[in-house]
């Protein structure tokens, strides 16, 4: 496994500037998903799919221009991307992973090449956090005392390539995570991004 270091902005519609983001990438990614990047494919693409104290999803090509009502969600380049889990990469609040379709039809969880989600998750119980273990999790001490303090969404740990950290905005995906939305999780008020990489090492 390789680690690239890369911070990059997310410019939300309406000139709010959403922050920077600090993305670890996993060696495939650096080789996709900033070649999406440089080639601009996210200009204008929505945050499709919200779910409060969850996340936001976006990176769905069709949601460019789409008609308010449009389903959205299984847009994407004709690729998928090998799941990869690195155990300390965890679904605490501020990661950033990538979305997939289920694994009735993904059973080997292969990654979408283009949609991400970004965790806002909310606080966990040692309680809780004992009961998903008793299904089957494993957590250390040090992420117990993250999803318990920091928060995030536990239950997707080992389901999902986790690659990338906001490190400033997430008042902004506080206020995505908000907004109305409609019986698809499709916030009512259009919200568009796009990305651009700042820094590369």
């Amino acid at each position: 496994m390789s680690l690239f270091f890369i911070t990059i902005s997310i410019q939300v519609s309406k000139n709010i500037q959403f922050g920077q983001v600090f993305f670890f990438f996993l060696f495939v990614f650096i080789c996709l998903v900033v070649k999406l990047v440089k080639s601009r494919y996210y200009d204008s693409l929505l945050f499709h799919r919200v779910i409060a104290n969850f996340m936001i999803q976006g990176g769905d090509p069709q949601s460019k221009n789409a008609k308010p009502g449009q389903m959205l969600g299984n847009g994407g380049p004709d690729y998928t991307i090998p799941f990869e889990y690195v155990p300390e990469y965890v679904h605490k609040r501020g990661a950033v992973a990538a979305a997939r379709m289920s694994d009735n039809v993904n059973p080997k969880k292969e990654s979408s090449g283009s949609q991400f989600y970004i965790v806002q998750g909310r606080k966990f119980t040692m309680d809780e956090l004992n009961i998903l273990e008793q299904r089957g999790f494993k957590f250390t001490d040090e992420q117990k005392q993250i999803y318990s303090t920091i928060g995030g969404s536990p239950h997707l740990d080992g389901q999902y390539t986790v690659f990338g950290e906001v490190i400033s905005g997430m008042d902004v995906v506080d206020k995505i995570a908000s907004l109305p939305t409609d019986r698809n999780n499709r916030p009512l008020q259009d919200v568009k991004f796009t990305i651009e990489i700042v820094e590369t090492k």
